[in-house]
């Protein structure tokens, strides 16, 4: 049996990642010079950000005309601490929920501070008329393989989609069964920013799970990543950054400095090197350049919270866990990997 160590979780191991073989079906990126869309994973595009100015400026009288008093007031009382920069922070006020939020878009496009060109909140998300043609587009025209890798938890959606397609509008497709919140923001985000990434992570978490195992994940909790939900043995520390040191053991280091797009893309082409090296190549070369040049694109500029763990696995293995959380858009990757000496 080879002989592995620490050493091989470099991104210098992508260099030379071997002949293509068997490939996951991949549809080219959709043409996007038709439509200005959204290019960052927020949960209100710029077209539908008067959602948010009507939210933090409406007076109580203008809320309660839309919304019940109490949960008018809720709002009033939230927004004098900060105004609301996000859908999430409003949709958390006590007493709002999906039917508030629409009665909130509702106000907003009659006293005039969104138009035609937001599509509206679909599942807690603010949508473009373009983000909701481009997602039309996407759920109608691409491979089932690549509909199932930009929902991986959602298999029952993914399949329904497939089943239920062509669709005409966004609202369809948000109807569908299985699909909701997480699962339209990852539909828009593929959309709009293409879904090379969800491919190669597809790719790398369908190889077969072994002493050499390797996984990626962009839906984890920070919680219950801190708190063991990816190591099987024992901790052995960790390096976190930008996270508040009271979620975390206090043997762990706080380092200072946040991490880099570099970091974050060097760790994920680790991953995917690694997952080629211990399975002999079973990931095309295409797969992972294209799912790297995607990830480049999302987070180029960027900076990101997170850790770096490591558990024991045995006397002569361990585990490393690296996650990565922008630190504005909330776009986020893990990279786990399984090794033995």
């Amino acid at each position: 049996m080879r002989r592995l160590g620490p050493c091989l979780l470099v991104a210098s191991l992508l260099a030379g990642c071997g002949p293509a073989q068997s490939e996951p079906s991949f549809t080219p990126s959709l043409d996007r010079e038709a439509a200005s869309l959204t290019t960052t994973d927020v949960d209100v595009a710029p077209e539908c950000q008067g959602i948010l100015t009507f939210v933090n400026t409406a007076s109580f009288e203008t809320l309660d005309a839309y919304l019940p008093s109490d949960a008018a007031s809720n709002l009033v009382a939230r927004r004098s601490t900060a105004p609301f920069a996000t859908l999430a922070e409003v949709s958390a006020v006590n007493l709002m929920g999906p039917v508030r939020l629409t009665q909130i878009e509702s106000g907003a496009r009659a006293l005039g501070y969104i138009d035609s060109t937001c599509a509206g909140i679909l599942d807690e998300l603010a949508l473009s008329s373009d983000d909701a043609a481009a997602v039309v587009s996407l759920v109608n025209t691409v491979s089932a393989s690549t509909l199932y890798a930009v929902l991986p938890h959602a298999w029952n959606g993914a399949t329904n989609l497939i089943n239920l397609r062509p669709f005409t509008s966004a609202q369809a497709i948000s109807n569908v069964s299985g699909i909701g919140a997480v699962s339209l923001r990852n539909l828009r985000n593929a959309a709009t920013m293409g879904y090379s990434l969800e491919v190669l992570v597809s790719a790398v978490n369908a190889l077969p799970e072994d002493e050499w195992t390797v996984k990626l994940d962009q839906s984890f909790e920070v919680a219950n990543v801190i708190a063991g939900e990816h190591g099987n043995g024992r901790n052995n520390g960790g390096t976190c950054f930008g996270i508040d040191p009271s979620t975390f053991p206090s043997t762990w280091t706080n380092r200072p400095t946040l991490a880099t797009a570099t970091e974050v893309r060097d760790y994920v082409a680790s991953a995917a090197s690694f997952a080629n090296y211990v399975h002999n190549y079973p990931i095309s070369s295409e797969v992972v350049t294209e799912g790297l040049a995607n990830l480049e694109t999302r987070i180029a500029g960027r900076t990101f919270k997170g850790c770096h763990l490591s558990y024991s696995k045995g006397p002569w293995g361990g585990i490393q866990v690296h996650f990565f959380v922008d630190t504005e858009t909330g776009f986020r990757i893990l990279t786990e990997q399984h090794w033995v000496e």
